[in-house]
């Protein structure tokens, strides 16, 4: 009578549980070791019960087993990362490509070249798309010399309030120009006739400090008709 087929579940039963662990765990290190010796392989386990000890075998050593699965790992985590990312490159390369190619068609079209494979509706497409491209264009015109003039008037009524300042600034000169001509022409008028240029006064002093002067100032004359005007003496006399 064969024995039969064992559901793989965990084992209710406690007793149960911790025979079949013992003999599993031996038939494990059996095969591990068998193996390692067979094929000339490096071969690590490590086995944790439920109770937490630890069951290990390894051909070398664990911890040089450990060191060559982390190296190795990193390895081939490199390798499928070069892999993965050479494809994404070339995939996109391909999709820039193809978008390369598609523009220049297209540009190609809309400069009337290579309509021999189009269609009437194609064709229909194409000149929609040029006029609405037309459109565009004459819109952003328009706008950019609607700015400019925008700009031009503005430029102008700046200048204008400028200019205006400057006029004001200018009557006001002017008007204060006319106010100091009119204060001069009342000052001539009280003054009355310019009576000439006042002749200046002539000193005689003597050398001799040790002598009392005593000065007369006389007023100048004023000049007669046909001739100069006198010149004023200052008199000294002497005590």
């Amino acid at each position: 009578m064969g024995r039969g087929k064992i559901v793989i579940r965990r084992i209710d039963n406690s007793t149960s549980r911790q025979v079949t662990f013992s003999k599993r765990r031996n038939g494990l290190l059996k095969k591990a070791k068998e193996l390692a010796i067979l094929c000339d392989a490096e071969v690590g386990l490590i086995i944790f019960s439920s109770t937490g000890r630890l069951y290990d075998f390894a051909s070398t050593s664990v911890e040089s087993v450990i060191e060559r699965y982390k190296k190795t790992k990193e390895e081939h985590h490199l390798v499928m990362n070069a892999n993965s990312e050479a494809k994404f490159w070339k995939k996109e390369a391909a999709s820039l490509r193809q978008q390369l190619h598609n523009l220049q068609e297209s540009y190609r079209q809309l400069m009337g070249e290579e309509l021999s494979n189009l269609g009437v509706k194609d064709l229909q497409n194409l000149e929609n798309q040029l006029e609405m491209s037309l459109r565009g264009v004459r819109m952003k015109k328009d706008q950019l010399l609607i700015d400019e003039i925008q700009e031009l008037n503005r430029k102008g009524k700046l200048i204008h309030q400028e200019n205006m300042e400057l006029y004001k600034k200018v009557e006001h000169i002017h008007q204060e120009n006319m106010e100091l001509q009119k204060k001069v022409s009342t000052m001539k008028g009280t003054k009355g006739i310019d009576k000439g240029p006042i002749v200046p006064y002539s000193f005689n002093v003597s050398e001799d400090a040790n002598v009392a002067i005593h000065l007369e100032l006389s007023q100048p004359q004023l000049q007669k008709e046909g001739g100069q005007a006198a010149t004023p003496t200052l008199g000294l006399q002497l005590h």
